[in-house]
C-alpha cells in the first residue's frame, strides 16, 4: 500500500511516466536477454537511459541549455556484444525521441574511404546520408588514420565526419568502435574527434562462465542442446582456446558450434548410409562430446596450438 504521507512529487511522476511510456524497461529487458554477463556495460546504459530521461523532463520545464551529446566510443575485444549494444542504443534513443529512425548503419573503413583522390568524399556522405536520423557505428573506427601512409585518404573522411558530428548533432549519432588501447592512440591523434566523444563504455572479455552459458543459449536458438558430456568438452574447449592466439569472445563460440553442429550433421548422416535407424528428433537435436571432442583445439600441437594457428578465428 503506498504512504499517503509522502506523495509523489510532480517531478517524480513525470519521469516515471516518461519512463513506461518510453517502453525503455522492455528494451535494457531484451538487452539483458540477448546479452550474457557485462554487467558494467549495462549498467551504463541504463545511467544513459536516465539521463536521456531526465533531460527531456527538464526540457519539459525549459529547463534545458541545449541538445545532449550522445556520440560514444565502445571499446574491447572482438565478440564482446558492441553491435548489439549499439542497437539497443539506437532503439532508446528512438524510443525518447533523440532519432528520428531506429535504426543502424554499421560500416568500417572500407565503406568509408575510396581509393583515389575523389573517392573518399562521396563515399563517406553517402554512408552519412543512409545513417541520417538514426545511428552510424563504425567498427575498428582507428583504420580510418593511417599517418604511415602519406596517400591515404582517410583523414578526408575524418574531416567529413568531424563536421557532421558537429553539425547534425541532433540528427546522427555516431559510435565508434575497436580495441581499447588503438582507440586511445587514434584519439591521441585526432583530438578533433575525441572532443566531441562524450560517452565511453569498455566491455569486458568473458569469462569461462560466462561464455559456457552463452553457447547454451546459442544452441537453443537454433533448436539444439548439448548433453551432458557435451557440455563437459565444452567447458574444457572454452578453458583451452580463450589461451589461444585470435579468441574472439562469443564469436569464436558462436563459430565452434557451427563446427560441432557439422560435425553432428556428418556423424548422423553416416550412420544413416550404413543402414541404422533414421535419427528421431532428439537425436537431431542433440550436440555431443564426440562433436566437440573433434576439434583442433585439443590435439596437442607446437607452439602455434590449435585451430588459430591455421585459420583465425575459425574455431575448428
Amino acid at each position: 500500500m503506498a504512504d499517503d504521507s509522502h506523495p509523489q512529487t510532480t517531478e517524480t511522476a513525470s519521469l516515471g511516466e516518461l519512463y513506461r511510456g518510453s517502453g525503455i524497461a522492455e528494451v535494457l529487458a531484451q538487452l539483458d536477454a540477448e546479452l550474457v554477463g557485462l554487467a558494467p556495460v549495462k549498467q551504463r546504459i541504463r545511467e544513459t537511459a536516465a539521463f536521456l530521461i531526465v533531460d527531456k523532463a527538464r526540457r519539459a520545464q525549459n529547463l534545458t541549455s541545449g541538445p545532449p551529446s550522445l556520440h560514444m566510443c565502445f571499446t574491447g575485444n572482438p565478440g564482446t556484444g558492441k553491435t548489439t549494444v549499439a542497437t539497443r542504443m539506437a532503439d532508446i534513443l528512438h524510443r525518447l525521441g533523440y532519432i528520428r529512425k531506429n535504426h543502424l548503419v554499421a560500416v568500417t573503413r572500407d565503406d568509408l574511404v575510396g581509393q583515389y583522390i575523389g573517392h573518399t568524399a562521396p563515399k563517406t556522405k553517402e554512408v552519412l546520408k543512409r545513417a541520417m536520423g538514426g545511428v552510424l557505428f563504425i567498427d575498428e573506427a582507428y583504420y580510418l588514420y593511417r599517418p604511415e601512409n602519406e596517400r591515404d585518404y582517410g583523414q578526408e573522411s575524418i574531416e567529413i565526419l568531424l563536421q557532421v558530428m558537429e553539425n547534425n548533432r541532433e540528427d546522427l549519432v555516431v559510435i565508434l568502435a575497436g580495441y581499447k588501447d588503438r582507440m586511445d592512440r587514434f584519439f591521441k591523434s585526432n583530438p578533433g574527434l575525441a572532443s566531441r566523444i562524450a560517452h565511453h563504455i569498455d566491455f569486458p572479455d568473458y569469462s569461462v562462465q560466462e561464455l559456457l552459458e552463452i553457447a547454451e543459449l546459442m544452441v537453443g536458438k537454433m533448436d539444439y542442446r548439448l548433453d551432458d558430456g557435451a557440455r563437459a568438452a565444452m567447458a574444457e574447449y572454452v578453458a583451452r582456446r580463450i589461451r589461444q592466439p585470435n579468441f574472439a569472445n562469443a564469436r569464436s563460440i558462436r563459430n565452434a558450434l557451427d563446427r560441432a553442429r557439422l560435425r553432428q550433421a556428418n556423424r548422423l548422416f553416416g550412420a544413416a548410409a550404413t543402414g541404422s535407424q533414421a535419427p528421431g528428433r532428439d537425436e537431431l537435436m542433440t550436440i555431443t562430446a564426440a562433436d566437440i571432442l573433434a576439434s583442433r583445439v585439443f590435439r596437442q600441437t607446437s607452439a602455434a596450438d590449435g585451430e588459430a594457428a591455421h585459420a583465425p578465428l575459425s574455431d575448428r
